[in-house]
């Protein structure tokens, strides 16, 4: 599952916010393989996508927004997704292209009314699910032009409606307390797991020794520490108090890595999870997660490290949020690197250190501090 395209407006603090993942030509001995669609060469998506900014800028609000986006589509309940709305006296709306494992591109419009009788019904709910079929010749942008002009052949409510789209596959982690976990990860391969959150507990602490299954009881491990032990059960710790913040966040860490690893899901959202970890671990972590990544697979992926930067990706990998807020019409923002950065020898790190995208925290009340 790979998304192309968002406009949202009038959830959380977005107003005509906008993102989308195509870009313009082939990226020559590129880092990342193969950032299009296999078997359709023209149909190029941006593969991973590094959300940076300021605090406040919405790098996990769009993240929660596309996973209820994903929800509403898939449990075709409106309730969750409408307590996000920033004004109910005013309509809200989002629009998604993104593409399933059929080579078909979706669109799903939906549009909901203000409120008027204290709280939202099934009739405030519009939806509108276009599809094509994604060519052997065809970019994200013929497919997106034909999309435009397919009549709106809409069934008598949004959950019919709904029930034409197929094919939905994701995973979301996010800050720890952040966000409730609507699910427990339970691996497909439990041994390649077990190894893979051995060595990222060990990585993130030097005082783990090693991780083992318990074999008699499912999706349950013991985490080895000198004297102690930590059970850990659906993810849920018996004595957290003996782990770092940074070794609790590991875990959800190798949640990601071993389903990367095996391919379970199209769509990757990893929110902030390295904040209490290692600049050079976090991008180790990533470069692992790049290079697991499936063909027809997606990661997003934002972080406050500067030093990712660094790293050999395309530009186009690179988005700046950025909030202004005297812009009512559109206080959130999101600039693409690569709009910026036309030549090869631009330095992406050269311009986020000299704010060529305006998305730098502002300082000056803290300045003020200073001069109380």
């Amino acid at each position: 599952m790979i998304v192309m395209d968002i406009k949202v407006d009038n959830f959380f603090a977005f107003r005509n916010f906008h993102i989308n993942t195509s870009y313009p030509k082939k990226i020559v001995d590129s880092y990342i393989e193969q950032e299009f669609l296999e078997g359709r060469s023209n149909f190029r998506y941006k593969k991973v996508n590094v959300l940076m900014g300021a605090n406040a800028t919405g790098k996990t609000s769009i993240g929660k927004m596309i996973m209820h986006i994903f929800n509403f589509m898939d449990h075709k309940n409106f309730e969750n997704l409408v307590k996000l709305i920033c004004d109910n006296t005013s309509q809200a709306f989002f629009s998604i292209d993104f593409v399933v494992e059929q080579y078909c591109l979706y669109r799903v419009i939906t549009k909901i009314s203000p409120m008027t009788q204290g709280k939202y019904t099934s009739s405030d709910i519009d939806v509108l699910v276009k599809c094509t079929n994604i060519g052997t010749r065809d970019s994200y942008e013929t497919c997106s032009s034909r999309l435009d002009i397919l009549p709106e052949n809409k069934e008598d409510n949004y959950m019919e409606e709904l029930n034409k789209v197929h094919g939905l596959s994701w995973m979301f982690q996010y800050p720890m307390g952040s966000f409730a976990k609507n699910s427990i990860y339970k691996p497909e391969n439990p041994l390649l797991y077990t190894q893979i959150l051995n060595y990222t507990l060990q990585a993130l602490d030097p005082s783990v020794e090693r991780v083992e299954a318990v074999g008699s009881v499912e999706n349950t491990y013991v985490i080895k520490i000198k004297d102690h032990s930590v059970v850990m059960q659906d993810g849920k710790f018996t004595t957290p108090e003996l782990l770092s913040s940074g070794t609790k966040a590991g875990v959800e860490v190798a949640d990601m890595i071993s389903s990367i690893f095996s391919g379970e899901h199209g769509f990757y959202y990893c929110d902030e999870k390295f904040s209490y970890i290692h600049s050079d671990i976090e991008k180790a972590f990533l470069t692992i997660m790049i290079q697991r990544l499936k063909n027809n697979s997606q990661l997003f992926f934002t972080t406050h490290n500067t030093d990712i930067l660094d790293m050999p990706l395309p530009k186009h990998s690179f988005s700046f949020l950025k909030r202004d807020i005297h812009d009512s019409a559109q206080p959130i923002k999101c600039i693409c690197a690569s709009e910026y950065l036309k030549r090869n020898t631009d330095s992406l790190r050269s311009a986020a250190d000299n704010d060529l995208f305006s998305a730098s925290p502002s300082l000056d009340f803290i300045y003020k501090i200073a001069e109380l």
